[in-house]
């Protein structure tokens, strides 16, 4: 039998590029060339540069995580998901919040189109923590809220979540076939910033991560490519 191969390190970290031009973005994207495969595309630098940044990344080798959270009627969701395959993004999210009607017509909408397009429902924002959720009128805690939205994601056909590395370890034994992307990620050391539930990168990864996310412990870096060789580094000592 084949052994399904096992991703490295450098398949499993997503760049943030949270700046508000391409230049910058790009700059950073030309100095952890051969570091990184994926970048991820947030709404600062989507809403600057539009659907050119997405090209310009791609045609330097890169895959590209779009994050846009999608969450409107499901007609409308619909047609931003065949829009962003048609551009070439290789992962987008939608709010799960958005219900059952809504991820529904995304999932459809990703599996019709064709461009190949990993779909990933946004759970609970690691920036939310329990007094967060309750102000938006959310009495449960956030794993409930998370492992309760993941059910409704899954039943609608979409095999994909963000969520804290708090919770990475219950949707791994409920979900195992998902992909799980996990924002948040903080080596030991570093500032946490507006997060609230985070994690290192060791500890996301032993949880059942398949990617993480990291913006600001590498794009603020005074040396970004030396950053991300240390997440790299980490992540390999769990993975190897």
């Amino acid at each position: 039998m084949t052994r399904k191969r096992s991703p490295s390190a450098r398949d499993r970290l997503i760049v943030a590029l949270d700046y508000p031009r391409a230049a910058e973005a790009l700059g950073l994207a030309v100095k952890l060339d051969g570091l990184v495969q994926w970048f991820k595309i947030g709404l600062e630098l989507y809403l600057a540069e539009g659907n050119s940044i997405i090209e310009r990344v791609r045609n330097r080798g890169f895959s590209v995580f779009l994050d846009l959270k999608l969450h409107d009627i499901p007609n409308t969701v619909a047609g931003a998901v065949r829009s962003a395959a048609k551009i070439g993004a290789g992962m987008l999210t939608v709010h799960a919040g958005g219900g059952p009607a809504m991820l529904t017509a995304a999932q459809e909408a990703g599996e019709t189109s064709s461009s190949p397009l990993k779909l990933l429902a946004v759970t609970v924002l690691t920036s939310m923590d329990q007094a967060q959720l309750s102000a938006t009128g959310v009495p449960s805690a956030p794993g409930e809220q998370v492992s309760r939205l993941a059910k409704i994601a899954y039943g609608a056909g979409i095999r994909g979540f963000v969520a804290s590395a708090e919770e990475v370890s219950g949707l791994r034994s409920a979900h195992p076939e998902t992909t799980l992307v996990i924002p948040g990620i903080r080596p030991a050391g570093t500032a946490i910033g507006d997060q609230k539930r985070v994690a290192t990168p060791a500890s996301a990864i032993a949880a059942g991560a398949d990617y993480l996310v990291v913006g600001r412990p590498i794009t603020q870096a005074k040396d970004p490519a030396g950053a991300a060789q240390a997440i790299l580094d980490e992540i390999a000592t769990v993975t190897s």
